[in-house]
């Protein structure tokens, strides 16, 4: 097996692993919920911890990634997340478990960046595109986690399903623990870069496409099915295939995706992405009945599926920028989509509709679009 394709299986397993976590985490939060006898304000500042730990910890790793390399910061993040969902299980109130989920949120966000990085360094070193098929392994293990996660808690009680993910996590990583493509530190003497955001625009504007392109996402999986059970009257059962239509897509997509970015170039599958993108949103947004609009949260699906990880390429193939560094800034940009979003379009459903608001983010993807020759960097013609 060369060196570069036993690295793109080590990473795609790190991919795997995070999303094993992840997925794992989605069951147990009505049972943290119960045990810890909150409301669902009280969870919803318990989540908000994960998302602030993530978000703060995204650009310690991007400089820790180009001070002393993406293995050392794949392997820091993944040996702190390990325990992280058995931590949660053991906390015995809201603020030792607020505390818990945060570490969860930096960990998680933490070895995102690092894995990425290390991602875009097997693509460097092997000259081909991996990043969509590692982001469809992250979408695998989510869907284990979140598929088994039900039974593994009824089965086996809070603790017995996280000391078993636990298991498997760091089964897993010992696995995968020295085949991990080892990349040097990129920054100028002994790898000692400042702590400090790049002055350069271009991450910035790439971090907005990622941005762009992950509002949708996000909100698809939290009010997908509200719109189909309220405005379109779909049945409880029905409300629930919007997402599960855009999740099967995009994980199809992200397999395909590599081979596609190979034959057609950056550029052109990101605006072809976007377009798919922009018609299967109007399709959802102007759909007559639920079926109609699951088939367009399927088409956006499709569209959606490969721009994150080509903005993520990009942005760790910027000229002259340590692509820690670069990755963070897209990475925090583009997860704060996730993030604040959904908050954000609940506020306006109050005022829009679901539909609008779905024809509403078709129109953003007009911006990726736009800015779609940016991608150019993540192909590997040697001009980087």
């Amino acid at each position: 097996m060369s060196k570069f394709l036993e690295a793109r299986l080590a990473v795609s397993g790190m991919f795997f692993l995070n999303g094993l976590m992840v997925g794992s985490w989605a069951p147990k939060v009505p049972v943290v919920m119960d045990r810890l006898n909150i409301s669902e304000s009280v969870m919803g500042l318990l989540v908000l911890c994960l998302g602030i730990g993530s978000v703060l910890m995204m650009p310690v790793f991007g400089g820790l990634v180009a001070r002393r390399g993406s293995v050392f910061a794949v392997r820091l993040g993944a040996v702190l997340l390990t325990p992280a969902l058995l931590l949660i299980s053991l906390a015995p109130n809201p603020w030792i478990a607020g505390l818990a989920i945060a570490w969860f949120g930096a960990s998680m966000g933490g070895m995102d960046v690092a894995m990425n990085a290390n991602a875009v360094s097997v693509e460097r070193g092997w000259k081909r595109a991996i990043m969509s098929s590692c982001h469809g392994f992250w979408s695998l293990g989510g869907l284990v986690g979140a598929g088994l996660g039900g039974v593994a808690l009824a089965k086996l009680g809070e603790i017995g399903h996280a000391v078993a993910v636990t298991a498997v996590v760091a089964a897993g990583l010992a696995l995968l623990w020295h085949r991990l493509l080892q990349d040097a530190p990129e920054a100028g003497a002994g790898g000692h870069v400042p702590l400090r955001l790049p002055r350069s625009p271009l991450p910035y504007v790439i971090g907005l496409v990622a941005l762009c392109c992950m509002i949708p996402e996000g909100a698809i999986l939290d009010w997908a099915a509200v719109y189909l059970r309220r405005e379109l009257g779909a049945s409880l059962s029905m409300a629930g295939l919007g997402f599960a239509a855009c999740a099967g897509t995009m994980a199809v997509m992200r397999f395909l995706g590599d081979l596609i970015r190979q034959r057609l170039g950056a550029v052109t599958t990101l605006r072809i992405s976007a377009v798919i993108a922009i018609a299967g949103l109007a399709v959802a947004g102007f759909a007559p009945s639920p079926w109609a609009a699951i088939i367009g949260f399927g088409i956006a699906g499709v569209g959606l599926a490969n721009m994150v990880p080509i903005a993520f390429s990009a942005a760790g193939n910027l000229p002259g920028l340590g692509h820690g560094i670069g990755l963070s800034v897209v990475t925090t940009m583009g997860y704060s989509g996730i993030l604040l979003a959904p908050g954000s379009i609940g506020f306006l459903a109050e005022k829009l509709s679901f539909a609008t608001i779905f024809v509403g983010l078709a129109v953003l993807l007009l911006l990726p679009l736009a800015l779609s020759r940016l991608a150019g960097t993540a192909d590997f013609d040697g001009g980087h």
